[in-house]
């Protein structure tokens, strides 16, 4: 005679791995962070407006991490990266990395933007064993265990730093060092004079005073030369009559002091 309870235990026994993989089945998975992004329009809280040219805003952001502890590397018109280390526990590392990008503003000429973000690397201390055996046929079949400890840093973790007071007091530091680092404006052509030298300070002397270079084209320099050449010409009489007169005169006045003597003597009874 079959027993009666058989069959309905078999039939639980089946039944009850079926329930648990349905509830396995029907929990809810973890939601991923990156859904949390709202991409909104509103203002961001990893940025921050201000009146400053956007090269004088990463130099006050380059200050204002140097001053905190921050490695600065190589630094760019636009740009600043950064980090810091941290030893929160004995075998666990903390790195901070920094990183700042400086735009134009949106409204006016001199303002800008600066965008911040921090990301957390989180590494810990694991520490592995290795063990290994020797063999020495001398002695036989002895086998000597020899162990090793090796420790070395993995990483666990690798977070942004959420926004708040975190950001908040960096753009109060940058604020801080636009006010004292030197910066330079433009001045306006309505703010602009010029007075006159004093005629003390005119410099009139001929030794100081550059000699103009003329440049004739070759058309103007054979004009200039067929002038030359008739000036020539035309003056070459002129010389002969004046050195004529001059000749002259130095014959009038050669005789005058022989005839001079001669008048006397007549004059004496």
């Amino acid at each position: 005679m079959q027993n009666p309870f058989v069959r309905p235990i078999s039939r639980l026994s089946l039944a009850l791995p079926l329930l648990a993989l349905a509830a396995c089945g029907g929990k809810d998975a973890p939601t991923p962070s990156y859904q949390a992004e709202m991409f909104s329009t509103a203002a961001s809280p990893f940025a921050h407006n201000y009146d400053a040219t956007s090269q004088e805003t990463c130099e006050a952001s380059r200050r204002a991490l140097l001053s905190q502890g921050y490695v600065t590397t190589m630094p760019q018109p636009d740009t600043v990266d950064a980090t810091k280390n941290f030893q929160p526990a004995a075998d666990t590392h903390v790195v901070v990395s920094f990183h700042v990008v400086c735009t134009a503003g949106e409204n006016a000429s001199n303002t800008s933007i600066a965008y911040v973000n921090a990301v957390q690397d989180g590494y810990t201390l694991k520490k592995s064993d290795t063990s290994a055996s020797v063999g020495l046929s001398v002695l036989g079949s002895l086998s000597l265990p020899i162990r090793s400890n090796s420790d070395s840093m993995v990483k666990i973790s690798s977070e942004t730093v959420p926004a708040g007071k975190f950001y908040d007091r960096f753009f109060s530091l940058v604020g801080h060092y636009l006010k004292t680092v030197p910066r330079s404006s433009p001045i306006s052509g309505e703010n602009v004079s010029s007075e006159a030298l004093a005629p003390s300070l005119i410099l009139n002397s001929p030794e100081l005073t550059p000699t103009p270079i003329v440049v004739q084209s070759t058309a103007a320099s054979s004009a200039a030369r067929a002038e030359l050449k008739a000036g020539a010409a035309s003056s070459a009489p002129a010389a002969s009559a004046v050195s004529a007169a001059s000749a002259s005169a130095t014959a009038v006045t050669a005789a005058a002091p022989a005839s001079a003597p001669a008048a006397a003597s007549a004059a004496t009874p």
